[in-house]
């Protein structure tokens, strides 16, 4: 899907979004994102911050950007920083083009995110040019099987799959991250394969 699409797509399904997520969130992807953003400091961006699923995990005392290209997924961010008390600045707009100065950021946060962007080598470089010299970049994606047969069936489903619901389910993104420049300091496996923690500097 391109930008448009991508952003229609959200848009529609905002109010229900984190009902459809709800299961997976509570049995895997809440501990996951609180292990994520353990260590951040500073000046923070998160792209693609959508419904704010992270707001609760963030330590006090940093600043924090949130960007996303549906408004509306970005409302019920906004109503959840005010109900936890957490500070939060917003803009919609796309991670492939941000108008960001260079350097301006401690760290990058991304959370299934990188599935959805139309261009995602060009999400990444960005990422990169925001991030200071001595930034990091935390990334936690679904990502395309390493094993053969499986990865073969993802890449079949795909089509229907984007189709159905948008995502793509057959991205390498740990590739992607390395292809951008970005220099990757550990990848690891979250419940299987299938999902990543990777964190990665300038």
């Amino acid at each position: 899907m391109n930008g448009n699409t991508t952003k229609r797509a959200y848009d529609r399904i905002a109010g229900l979004y984190d009902v459809m997520e709800y299961p997976m969130e509570f049995m895997f992807f809440a501990k996951w994102r609180k292990e994520l953003l353990t260590s951040v400091s500073g000046k923070v961006l998160e792209v693609g911050i959508g419904t704010g699923k992270n707001l609760r995990y963030y330590p006090p005392g940093i600043q924090l950007m949130g960007i996303d290209i549906s408004s509306r997924m970005m409302r019920k961010a906004q109503m959840k920083a005010a109900e936890i008390g957490h500070s939060l600045n917003l803009m919609v707009m796309n991670v492939e083009d941000m108008s960001f100065s260079d350097f301006s950021f401690d760290f990058v946060v991304s959370t299934f995110v990188f599935c959805s962007v139309s261009r995602p080598l060009q999400g990444l470089r960005e990422i990169k040019r925001v991030l200071k010299s001595n930034g990091y970049a935390l990334f936690l994606e679904h990502v395309r099987s390493e094993k053969k047969f499986l990865g073969r069936v993802m890449d079949f489903f795909n089509p229907m799959v984007r189709l159905l619901i948008g995502p793509n389910i057959n991205r390498r993104t740990v590739e992607n991250i390395e292809k951008s420049g970005l220099n990757i300091i550990s990848v690891h496996n979250k419940g299987s394969e299938l999902v990543k923690h990777v964190i990665a500097r300038p």
